[in-house]
């Protein structure tokens, strides 16, 4: 396994503060010692490192952004910058925390009661509680609005009926928060024990990505919980939106720390790598353009991932930049995968090296939170004013 060294063609990080830059590099170590030497093995077991979940805490990478409750306080770039390192290791373990913070400790602070807040957010910035999302359903994924599962008021209780699939940490779950439509047909959320009778989740095994990631299916078959799990501050399908937003944001951070190692494995290869006599083959033409279009598309998308962390920051950030910062920066880290493991040869599909294991996992990172397509839409629709969606 080659050492890891920073890629920063423009010298980026010489704009970041010394905290940003504090944060970076303690997200980076920890990912150096603690993620890099397992993960080939985990990806090959097929198994997300659970024993991780309480020093991820302690580094605290669950709700990073949140200045209370127990999170850390900190700004969007530097959550940003952590997702960044933290999907250099691996898109899963970034999308266990991003999903986790960004898809339900956000949306419990952002829409909850303080009843709610107060029991479950200390938990799980601590880890001792686990988080799911689910919105998509079998037969609805980038149609989220078309959902079948269902809220019926009874009594002091709410009784959910349905099924989503493709949940990141679904099986491992302590509490799931589940989008709705109640007897109004208002999408709504709530959060719903995951040891509730009628509630079950089944991990999807045959996975060719992410496969250090837990993904699963989940069933609510008459499901009961109590009225106050309804968070209030939640109604129509944009509340999902602004929570997607915030993993949307996070995602357009990680894949710039996947490009970031693909290309530095590839650049380490081909300089050491001979052929044809004694010359390396980063000395060849051929190989230097890839190198060169690689580093040209990381530095690109290192600017903007800054550029719209800054706009976030100052609350200027729109859907549609978020998008366009998805969907830009996904992919380029899908090209850089791709030529990386082409200068590689062979050796590319081997898990000594990481590119081949990227390269599958970002082929879901293409597809989740907002396909390409649709982020396409969304920009569109941005510039025309013209709804292009039906």
């Amino acid at each position: 396994m080659l050492k890891f060294r920073d890629v920063d063609f423009l010298g980026i990080g010489a704009s970041l503060s010394e905290n940003e830059r504090l944060v970076r590099d303690s997200a980076r170590r920890w990912v150096e010692e603690r993620i890099i030497p397992i993960i080939e093995g985990c990806a090959r077991e097929g198994r997300f490192p659970r024993e991780l979940i309480p020093e991820m805490a302690q580094m605290g990478f669950f709700g990073a952004t949140m200045p209370d409750y127990g999170g850390a306080g900190l700004s969007q770039v530097e959550y940003g910058l952590i997702m960044q390192e933290l999907e250099r290791g691996d898109s899963g373990i970034r999308s266990f925390v991003s999903v986790h913070s960004s898809l339900v400790m956000y949306p419990i602070h952002t829409f909850g009661s303080d009843e709610l807040k107060s029991r479950w957010l200390p938990a799980m910035q601590k880890g001792e509680a686990i988080g799911c999302f689910g919105l998509t359903e079998p037969d609805f994924g980038s149609n989220p609005g078309g959902m079948r599962t269902r809220a019926r008021r009874v009594g002091n209780e709410w009784v959910l009926n349905g099924e989503k699939m493709w949940i990141t940490s679904g099986s491992i779950a302590h509490v799931a928060l589940i989008w709705a439509k109640d007897e109004s047909d208002v999408i709504r959320g709530f959060l719903v024990e995951c040891d509730r009778p009628g509630f079950r989740a089944e991990e999807i095994h045959g996975k060719y990505s992410l496969r250090a990631s837990v993904t699963s299916s989940l069933s609510l078959n008459d499901v009961r919980i109590p009225v106050g799990n309804l968070l209030p501050g939640t109604g129509g399908l944009k509340s999902a939106l602004q929570c997607l937003n915030q993993a949307r944001f996070g995602i357009g951070w990680g894949v710039v720390g996947a490009a970031m190692q693909c290309y530095d494995t590839a650049l380490q290869y081909a300089l050491f790598r001979k052929q044809f006599g004694d010359k390396p083959i980063a000395g060849h033409q051929i190989v230097q353009e890839k190198l060169v279009t690689m580093i040209n598309q990381i530095s690109q998308a290192q600017l903007l991932a800054l550029h719209v962390g800054r706009l976030k920051d100052q609350g200027r950030a729109t859907a549609a930049h978020i998008s366009l910062l998805k969907r830009n920066n996904v992919a380029m880290a899908l090209d850089t995968a791709r030529a990386a493991r082409d200068i590689l040869g062979a050796n590319g599909i081997a898990d000594e090296y990481p590119i081949f294991r990227h390269m599958a996992n970002l082929e879901s990172v293409k597809t989740y939170e907002g396909t390409h397509d649709i982020h396409t839409l969304i920009i569109g629709h941005s510039i025309t004013g013209i709804d292009a969606f039906a």
